[in-house]
């Protein structure tokens, strides 16, 4: 599975929702950056990075396939921000309330992938 090497938190003041953005290295070798932490309604969560297309919407150019790789990032993400903040960041997850991954984010056909059922 997914091993996630080293997190880095970088906190944002002084924005309303964004609260830190963060990179993660994937088995010491890839870096994944862009990643945002975002207190939402519901609690803080992990956005995955995207960018801005000529229409003015945003399309997530890196994202997990599945609930259980999203799941591990949001909650690796989520403590390493803890840590480096103090806030607490992760009570939406340890209550079970962790969300699921949209399908709108699994069409990954457009780049020749597909996304894989989780077992």
């Amino acid at each position: 599975m997914l091993n996630i090497t080293e997190i880095r938190i970088t906190k944002i003041e002084g924005d309303e929702k964004l609260r830190a953005f963060a990179a993660i290295i994937l088995d010491g070798c890839f870096l994944v950056g862009d990643l945002r932490v975002v207190e939402g309604e519901d609690g803080y969560f992990v956005s995955m990075p995207s960018k801005r297309k000529r229409d003015g919407s945003f399309k997530d150019i890196a994202y997990p396939l599945n609930n259980e790789a999203r799941d591990l990032i949001e909650k690796q993400v989520l403590l390493a921000y803890e840590n480096t903040t103090g806030a607490r960041a992760i009570s939406r997850i340890e209550s079970g309330e962790a969300t699921t991954v949209r399908p709108d984010l699994l069409s990954v056909v457009e780049f020749g992938f597909t996304a894989k059922p989780n077992p």
